[in-house]
């Protein structure tokens, strides 16, 4: 296999997602969003509490990258951060009211941009079956799972 950018499967899967996250900034800006801070928001749309620990573990993302993102979200008063009564190493994160409102405000814009990106909803499941695909083998491989 020639080893030229672009047929390297890491610099498409890396190019994709960095366009990606492009089209959601103008967005995501209308509600001053970044992106990491709205999947934030996303799975506390469908959990409404967790532990870092375990976003974290959901978004792939250490506690030294959470802390500060959470930080800000807290500012703008969308979360809530405390300290667990049953165990103090643990800080639970919660949605206030501002940040539950979010969620009708923008609880389509993943889905339409995606089915606009497919141009199909067909193609859209397709494209995320194979994209999961991808993302658990690589998890299998680095040792995460």
């Amino acid at each position: 296999m020639d080893m030229d950018l672009e047929n390297m499967l890491c610099f498409s899967v890396y190019a994709a997602s960095r366009e990606i996250t492009r089209l959601y900034r103008p967005i995501l800006d209308k509600f001053d969003l970044t992106y990491p801070q709205y999947l934030v928001l996303v799975v506390l749309w469908k959990h409404r509490n967790t532990t870092v620990t375990a976003l974290g573990d959901k978004l792939l993302l250490d506690t030294g990258t959470l802390t500060p993102l959470l930080k800000r979200l807290q500012e703008a008063e969308l979360i809530t951060r405390k300290r667990s009564i049953d165990d103090e190493r643990k800080v639970e994160i919660g949605l206030t009211d501002k940040g539950a409102a979010l969620e009708a405000q923008m609880k389509d814009v993943s889905r339409n941009l995606f089915v606009a990106l497919c141009k199909s909803e067909e193609n859209y499941v397709q494209t995320l079956s194979a994209v999961q695909g991808l993302l658990k083998e690589a998890q299998l491989l680095s040792g995460r799972d």
